[in-house]
C-alpha cells in the first residue's frame, strides 16, 4: 500500500524525493502518515481537498477488500526552513 500511496503522489509533486510514509497498523484499522515537502502540501490536497479525497477513495477501495480502515494524513514537516 506504501508503493501505492508513493507512486500516485509522486507523479502530483514536484519533490518526490521528499515523501516519506510512516504506517501505524492496528487490529482494524491502518493508518499513512504521508509527508511532503512544503511546497506540495497543496498539490497533494488540491483544491477544497478534491486530489486528498480521490486518494483516499482509492485506498479505502482497497482495505475494503482487506477487511481494514485505511486512513491517509498528509503533513508537511519535511518543511526545508
Amino acid at each position: 500500500m506504501e508503493e501505492l500511496i508513493t507512486k500516485i503522489v509522486s507523479v502530483i509533486v514536484d519533490h518526490p524525493d521528499k515523501i516519506s510514509i510512516q504506517t501505524v497498523p492496528g487490529d482494524h484499522t491502518v493508518i499513512y502518515k504521508l509527508e511532503v515537502h512544503a511546497e506540495d502540501t497543496g498539490k497533494v490536497i488540491g483544491k477544497q481537498g478534491r486530489t486528498a479525497d480521490a486518494i483516499r477513495t482509492i485506498l479505502k477501495a482497497l482495505g475494503g477488500k482487506q477487511n481494514k480502515k485505511i486512513i491517509l494524513e498528509i503533513k508537511d514537516t519535511l518543511n526545508p526552513r
